[in-house]
């Protein structure tokens, strides 16, 4: 497999509700040293993170468009555009979407992430 798709199916794991609501997945694919700018503007940690996804109503994603930049050896920028479905707590959203992945111990995990609303 390519990087390209690799690092889309790292990253769509972290849109499907049964890796969500599994703190072991998301330790696997989230780094120690992981933060994210979230698109309501609140900076998340990886424990912040698989604190607030264990109660999370969830929503429905999709995403497209994807592009693959090497920043350097083993790390890698995967840009795309998110949809979040509409759920009854609350509407539906676009975004761009920018995750850092970084080869360590043989595994890519994420260690930064952002979300800009569109």
């Amino acid at each position: 497999m390519d990087l390209l798709a690799h690092l889309i199916d790292l990253e769509t794991q972290l849109h499907r509700h049964d890796v969500r609501a599994d703190a072991d997945a998301l330790r696997m694919l989230i780094a120690d040293d992981f933060f994210e700018f979230g698109v309501s503007g609140t900076v998340w940690t990886r424990a912040s993170v698989i604190e607030a996804l264990k109660d999370e109503a969830f929503s429905p994603r999709e995403a497209k468009d994807f592009r693959l930049t090497l920043l350097a050896e083993g790390v890698a920028l995967l840009t795309y555009r998110a949809h979040r479905g509409a759920t009854a707590a609350r509407p539906s959203a676009d975004s761009l979407r920018s995750s850092i992945w970084r080869l360590h111990e043989g595994r890519w995990q994420m260690v930064f992430h952002q979300g800009t609303a569109l």
